[in-house]
């Protein structure tokens, strides 16, 4: 288990009661504790961690907030960066969604329109956000076993992290001028050619012409703007534009395929099973 939130607590006398990947790198998980009194301390996870308070914790608190109490319905969340003590005194149970901070960022792009490398998780301790926690109880309730379930509880995970984004996000540390990179209005030009474009062929020369740059300094700088290669995010946008039209319209998988630039149904379906873990039309039923 590579998370060390995860790992920090299955030291402790906290007892896992439920864990799954979600796959995206997403993993999900509910723990309990009962003690008199304890001390956990998480020293820069790596990994950004969304806390969420389904019982108990009224006399649990951070040793850097002395005074501030949990209680149910409470969110934190703790960056990738963080370091903290926490001081668990009565019973707790809280759901724990672990990600990446990769995952977060990239949304950066088009919900913030933001750079990936200017965001990050800001460092928050018992805030209520009813979205959030709507969001947190129904991926608390919902099963996580079986390809079906699991992907169930990845598109909630997702609506979690993009609201995160929205009301959770700050800048990172350091505040020093940033280098490199796209100017803002040419990765807001690259972007919006590339959503009115997904259903045609799109290469870097194209990229390249429309930043008035060559192609090898159109790729360097695009990954420093985007977060991945243009190819890794074309790729990625097409999966997120099938997965909407999946979703949102009874179109035939043909013209979903076509839309979104593939070649032809075989190959829509293929890449998009080894994205998703599952067939489109398996995706549709699950969620139209």
């Amino acid at each position: 288990m590579p998370h060390a939130v995860f790992r920090t607590l299955h030291g402790t006398n906290a007892e896992l009661e439920r864990f799954a990947w979600l796959g995206d790198e997403l993993a999900v998980a509910i723990w309990k504790r009962q003690t008199d009194a304890a001390e956990t301390a998480y020293r820069q996870p790596g990994h950004h961690t969304l806390s969420f308070y389904l019982g108990g914790g009224y006399r649990t608190q951070r040793s850097e907030l002395p005074g501030q109490y949990g209680a149910p319905r409470m969110l934190c969340t703790l960056p990738d960066d963080h370091d903290s003590r926490w001081l668990i005194r009565g019973d707790l149970r809280f759901l724990h969604l672990y990600f990446m901070p990769r995952h977060f960022t990239r949304r950066a792009v088009l919900e913030l329109d933001r750079e990936p490398r200017e965001v990050t998780l800001a460092d928050r301790t018992y805030f209520a956000n009813p979205t959030i926690e709507r969001l947190c109880e129904r991926l608390a309730a919902m099963p996580w076993d079986g390809a079906d379930a699991q992907l169930r509880a990845n598109e909630t995970a997702h609506a979690a992290l993009s609201q995160l984004l929205l009301s959770q996000s700050a800048p990172r540390r350091g505040g020093e001028r940033l280098r490199g990179g796209l100017a803002p209005a040419v990765r807001r030009r690259l972007s919006d050619y590339i959503e009115a474009h997904l259903h045609l062929p799109i290469t870097l020369g194209m990229l390249a012409e429309l930043a008035c740059l060559s192609e090898y300094h159109l790729a360097r700088m695009f990954r420093v703007s985007f977060g991945m290669p243009p190819h890794a995010w074309i790729a990625a946008r097409r999966i997120d534009r099938a997965r909407q039209l999946l979703g949102a319209a009874n179109l035939p998988l043909q013209q979903v395929a076509d839309a979104c630039g593939y070649a032809d149904l075989s190959h829509f379906s293929h890449r998009f099973r080894a994205a998703v873990g599952t067939a489109p039309g398996r995706y549709r039923w699950l969620f139209s």
